[in-house]
């Protein structure tokens, strides 16, 4: 396997470029991006209709093929032909980053397989924009939309809170209402983000301690990226000596003082100091 270097990837260099796009605020995509969409032979989308707006506004001309997981397999041997020709083709998204919780990763994996030059063009996240606000650790993993079923929803909500790290999932507005409940029920004690219509006009960032989650009076509209802080792990200290080192303390309680007993048996135990030489203690007034 070749690995080219990224120096001598040129911008007009044919292939397949992954295109970052705006994920609301249509002024947050890069130069880059807008030279990549303007070169390309063809621009492959999920929805022509959100796509033409961008377009339109950086007067970029180039050929739309509608590109959405109902069709993606169906307009695989056409693109890849595209592709052996010569031609530029860019790949975006109806907003943020493609193959990311979006159609892609078909196309993708087909152009790995045959040897077709893949041009990643970063931009807008939701994910990155919610974690960067969060306060959160960045250790994150991110999940992508919840399933459709309510059942399914629970199982994988039940699995993803025995993650310690920070916790990212996109919701449909529809389902925000049904899931605070397991929400509430799974995350106890953590702390949670809710991001809504993220750089949009009506942009709004609910902070609050997973206990105190509500249900919204109104169906909040705009997808919801929702974040969930890290799980803090206290270290727990065992609270009861174990048989062994009972059996231990028993053999060396005539011979040791309390102070040299509980100092070996902490050596290799957990076991609070204070709890082992009260229980020294009680064992010499019991002999």
């Amino acid at each position: 396997m070749i690995i080219k270097p990224q120096s001598k990837i040129k911008g007009n260099e044919n292939g397949l470029y992954i295109v970052s796009t705006p994920i609301g605020n249509l002024k947050d995509i890069t130069l880059r991006a807008v030279e990549i969409l303007k070169n390309s032979d063809f621009i492959l989308c999920e929805d022509t209709r959100i796509s033409k707006k961008l377009l339109s506004k950086y007067e970029i001309k180039s050929k739309l093929i509608s590109n959405h997981k109902f069709n993606e397999k169906k307009n695989i041997f056409k693109i890849i032909e595209y592709l052996k020709s010569g031609k530029v083709i860019s790949l975006i998204s109806d907003a943020g980053t493609p193959a990311i919780s979006d159609p892609g990763s078909v196309l993708i994996n087909e152009c790995v397989k045959n040897n077709i030059n893949i041009v990643p063009i970063p931009g807008p996240s939701a994910v990155a924009a919610a974690i960067s606000i969060s306060g959160f650790s960045d250790q994150f993993y991110f999940y992508g939309f919840l399933p459709d079923k309510k059942q399914k929803i629970i199982n994988e909500l039940k699995k993803l809170s025995e993650f310690t790290s920070t916790i990212v999932f996109f919701v449909s507005p529809k389902k925000i209402n049904k899931i605070i409940p397991e929400i509430k029920k799974y995350f106890s004690e953590r702390k949670v983000l809710i991001c809504r219509e993220i750089t949009k006009i009506y942009e709004e960032f609910l902070r609050m301690n997973v206990d105190q989650l509500k249900k919204f009076q109104k169906e909040p509209r705009g997808e919801i990226t929702v974040v969930i802080s890290e799980k803090k792990i206290e270290e727990k200290n065992s609270k009861n000596l174990s048989e062994s080192d009972i059996i231990k303390i028993n053999k060396m309680i005539n011979k040791l003082t309390t102070k040299e007993i509980t100092d070996i048996i902490c050596q290799n135990s957990k076991v609070p100091k204070k709890q082992v030489y009260n229980y020294c203690l009680k064992v010499k007034n019991e002999n």
